[in-house]
């Protein structure tokens, strides 16, 4: 999960932490240490690492390069993709330390992220799940833009990451995340921007699209992947949070997804199968389709 997460569910810690303990992965949940992030990578069978690699790297949705003729049922739309944290940040400590302002407060630039207890790291999968949804959105006509394609060292900064999607006036953000919470803590979430005036904040226009966007991809998920709404956080795979800079900042409909639980082993099972990630991004594209659609 990414930066400005509330202390009681989130272990994730800042580069001063990193300084001292460089060779452990940060939590991205609900207080739990990381194993060490090795990015371990799932058996070749399952890696599916690029959105086109390999029978399970097909996204669906027809061929990837439908969405730039401008003919499809999101011919128009833009959509900003936002994969949480960057396998570079581990080892850029100080820089994703830095402080930023997210309206409400002030919180590090950006954080690690978690890690399945086989090493299998959070910032690798929400690459392989923002691959994939880019595909399927561009071959039904969308725009799609990634805040990031792991192609920079660290970030971005959580700041930057809201301003690329306003930049670009998105009809529709998404941040990819998965969680680090106990064992036993189980499902998907998705967090919702609050209602917040404040500073550099004001997040009341988007608070209702945000709300359907979220639902919509909630719905969505469930059927694509048979994943359940998370039995920790939230209501019905519903939470709201006023928090994250991500979400304070944004000016463009916005959501995070959790897509479960990376400490859990029965959660970690389905994050690390390329077919259920293929589903998993299915499923996000289906809500955000379902949400710009007229």
């Amino acid at each position: 999960m990414s930066n400005g997460s509330l202390p009681a569910r989130r272990g994730a810690l800042g580069g001063a932490a990193l300084l001292a303990l460089a060779s452990l992965a940060l939590s991205c949940g609900s207080g739990a240490s990381g194993p060490p992030e090795n990015d371990a990578k799932p058996s070749p069978a399952e890696s599916g690492s690029s959105a086109g690699s390999g029978p399970d790297g097909d996204a669906g949705g027809g061929s990837p390069s439908s969405g730039r003729d401008g003919r499809g049922p999101l011919a128009g739309k833009v959509v900003v993709i936002d994969p949480g944290h960057n396998p570079g940040n581990r080892k850029h400590a100080r820089e994703i330390n830095k402080s930023v302002d997210i309206g409400t407060g002030r919180k590090e630039c950006d954080t690690t992220g978690t890690a399945t207890n086989d090493g299998y790291s959070e910032a690798s999968f929400t690459l392989d799940v923002a691959r994939r949804i880019v595909k399927v959105l561009e071959a039904q006509g969308a725009t799609v833009k990634l805040t990031q394609d792991g192609s920079r060292a660290f970030g971005p900064c959580v700041d930057e990451r809201a301003r690329i999607g306003n930049e670009a006036e998105a009809d529709a953000a998404v941040s990819i995340h998965a969680d680090g919470s106990a064992t036993g803590n189980r499902g998907f979430h998705v967090i919702l921007p609050a209602k917040v005036k404040d500073g550099d904040a004001d997040t009341r226009a988007i608070v209702g699209p945000s709300r359907d966007l979220g639902e919509r991809i909630a719905g969505a998920f469930t059927r694509r992947t048979g994943s359940a709404p998370s039995n920790y956080i939230g209501d019905k795979g519903l939470d709201v949070r006023s928090d994250l800079g991500g979400l304070n900042l944004s000016k463009v409909p916005k959501v995070f997804i959790e897509c479960g639980n990376m400490r859990d082993a029965r959660d970690a099972d389905r994050l690390t199968s390329a077919t259920w990630r293929r589903h998993a991004a299915q499923g996000i594209a289906d809500g955000i389709g379902d949400h710009l659609k007229p």
